[in-house]
């Protein structure tokens, strides 16, 4: 694969979504070191959940199991383009070559091209907006939502999200009843898409599925909800609504979630530190 003046590669599989990373990044996808992991980080990682909740938010499920576990810190399918039994191409994790979109709607990116690999970073930026910390408060979740659905689906969503973001719910996360963090501690909530791929399109709508990994807990000394990481799926149908690509109704899955590795686990200053000091990535094939 070769790389254009702007960082994109010159061709590539139009069915795998990238971040564009700031020039000077070190290449993420540089082969990793695998570890045997341990049994303690092992459990750590794990989550018990008490309840589902479907096709609300991408986060929602990871923050309830997150919520309710106690101790520890914590598809098959070919892709639209038909290609099957074939296995992955050498290319098939390289970018299309198009630059991200310029246009933000309430601080989220908008104005996504009319074609399928438009709808894959459209789904791919919605995963990163609603797995967000601001979807834990009333008046920024409200913003969040009219952003990424259409008018129709945000109408009836909002009040179903604000009756699951409950006090109690809140409470159970570590929250103050507003959705705010307790004095000293920093929450964490954030949703980062490893890949994506089109299951369904035509030209005014289309499913996709983007595989995520997130970030969710309480950063800070004396936190009883420490950050921890999930893995799961989401799966937006999507619809073309003025000029641009908006969710109808969204689901979420569990996994695909790699073996952990041996990595020593941060401290809670690094841990805030980190949460502060980097920022998010606008997605785009």
């Amino acid at each position: 694969m070769s790389l254009g003046d702007d960082g994109y590669g010159s061709g590539g599989d139009q069915h795998v979504t990238r971040t564009r990373l700031p020039e000077g990044e070190v290449d993420p996808y540089a082969p990793p070191r695998r570890g045997a992991g341990r049994g303690g980080r092992a459990g750590r990682s794990s989550s018990r959940s008490l309840m589902t909740v479907v096709g609300v938010v991408v986060l929602l499920i990871a923050a309830i199991a997150f919520a309710n576990r106690d101790g520890g810190s914590g598809s098959d399918g070919t892709d639209a383009g038909g290609d099957t039994g074939k296995g992955p191409r050498s290319e098939a994790t390289a970018p299309s070559g198009v630059k991200p979109v310029d246009g933000k709607t309430g601080g989220i990116a908008s104005g996504f091209a009319h074609t399928e690999q438009g709808a894959q970073s459209a789904a791919a930026n919605f995963a990163v907006a609603l797995g967000g910390d601001g979807m834990f408060k009333a008046s920024s979740r409200h913003a969040i939502v009219d952003a990424t659905h259409t008018p129709e689906a945000a109408a009836g969503l909002k009040g179903d999200l604000d009756k699951a973001y409950s006090a109690d719910f809140l409470k159970n996360v570590g929250l103050q009843p507003d959705g705010s963090a307790p004095k000293g501690l920093t929450f964490v909530s954030r949703s980062v898409p490893v890949g994506s791929k089109t299951t369904a399109y035509t030209n005014d709508a289309a499913t996709v599925e983007v595989w995520c990994t997130g970030l969710v807990g309480l950063a800070g000394e004396g936190s009883t909800k420490p950050v921890a990481q999930t893995w799961f799926t989401v799966t937006e149908k999507l619809s073309w609504v003025n000029d641009d690509w908006k969710i109808v109704s969204s689901s979420q899955k569990q996994g695909p979630t790699p073996v952990g590795g041996d990595n020593r686990a941060s401290t809670a200053d690094e841990i805030s530190n980190a949460v502060s000091g980097y920022g998010g990535f606008t997605y785009a094939r």
